[in-house]
């Protein structure tokens, strides 16, 4: 049993794997990733309540003095900072004519128009309306109720994070052709991760499932796995996968290096391309943490590691939204496994 199991940590956070198992002789993992019981967690986090709130992306790209445009849910969203530094977001075409408020100016918190110089300072103005928008210090959200359609929440569903003060954060962004629950789905699959990502992930077993875990495990799925760094050297840990709104799932360690950090995979619906298809933005939010005395010195180098981590999330999600895309291929063809009765079992 290695030391972060039974509640003891070594001097070094990193390991030397013995007897390793190549990638064509580790235990098939297929009879345990059921279809069915994929379906039937992804359904769950489907039913349950997100306030309408869709992240937007990092908070960090929405820069003081300069508006951000995004296309959200099929609405397109013009957003900047108001001169406290509050978050603000609205349409993303200008009430006068229809420019693109993106490439217009903020001066002093006033975004202003660069056609005409109409300006607006966040609040109603000539048929202009602002949403709702949050800043949780590492993602930015805005509020769409109409596109989605539930009752509204004050606040989006954030999950509890290391502190600021404590931790190491990056965000990643890719785009696929899919739906936001084919990368949800995904995400609640954690069997895949050795086969599919073979450079990242080594010896991952599926401690419990929802089905097994009881209420106890917030329906997830603990895993046991080691991050690949280099040869056999390896980081084990625990992590629980959770999904605390349908768009969002949450991987938590909980035991080993690390302990407390996060990644957050959100997925962003943006409307549709112009063939017609869906496409989805996943944000995918990594806040690392350690009690080593040594992560002082990675949070002071936090500008030169963000590049590296979001180079590793994107690793891993050109795998993932490849697979992303083709599970909505599939069903759309009516033909993923996960749709169908006695298949859906296995």
């Amino acid at each position: 049993m290695s030391a972060h199991h039974n509640g003891r940590r070594g001097r070094y956070p990193l390991r030397l794997r013995r007897g390793a198992v190549t990638w064509e002789r580790q235990k098939p993992s297929w009879r345990e990733a059921r279809p069915g019981l994929i379906a039937a967690a992804l359904k769950r986090a489907l039913a349950r309540p997100s306030g309408n709130w869709y992240v937007i992306g990092a908070a960090r790209d929405v820069r003081p003095g300069r508006p951000l445009g995004r296309t959200v849910a099929g609405v397109e969203l013009v957003v900047w900072r108001d001169e406290s530094g509050k978050l603000v977001a609205g349409p993303g075409a200008c009430p006068h004519l229809g420019a693109p408020l993106k490439d217009g100016r903020v001066h002093c918190g006033t975004l202003i128009c660069h056609w005409h110089g109409l300006a607006l300072n966040g609040g109603p103005f000539a048929g202009w309306e602002p949403f709702p928008a949050h800043d949780d210090g590492v993602l930015a959200w805005v509020r769409l109720d109409r596109a989605g359609g539930e009752r509204p929440l004050d606040r989006p569903v954030v999950p509890p994070r290391p502190q600021p003060a404590e931790s190491v954060a990056a965000v990643y962004t890719g785009f696929g052709v899919c739906e936001p629950e084919d990368v949800v789905a995904n995400r609640l699959d954690p069997w895949h991760g050795a086969w599919l990502h073979p450079y990242s992930f080594v010896d991952l077993t599926v401690l419990s499932t929802p089905e097994e875990g009881g209420p106890a495990m917030g329906d997830g799925f603990a895993v046991d796995v080691s991050f690949k760094v280099a040869g056999r050297v390896v980081v084990p840990v625990r992590a629980v996968f959770t999904a605390p709104e349908p768009r969002t799932v949450v991987m938590r360690i909980t035991e080993g290096e690390g302990e407390g950090s996060v990644v957050e995979t959100h997925a962003t619906p943006l409307g549709h391309d112009d063939r017609g298809r869906p496409r989805t933005a996943v944000v995918e939010a990594v806040v690392a943490a350690s009690d080593r005395p040594g992560f002082a010195a990675a949070r002071a180098a936090a500008p030169a590691l963000r590049p590296l981590m979001r180079a590793v999330a994107g690793r891993l999600w050109r795998d993932d939204l490849a697979y992303a895309e083709r599970r909505r291929h599939l069903r759309d063809m009516g033909r993923f496994p996960g749709e169908s009765g006695a298949s859906a079992t296995w």
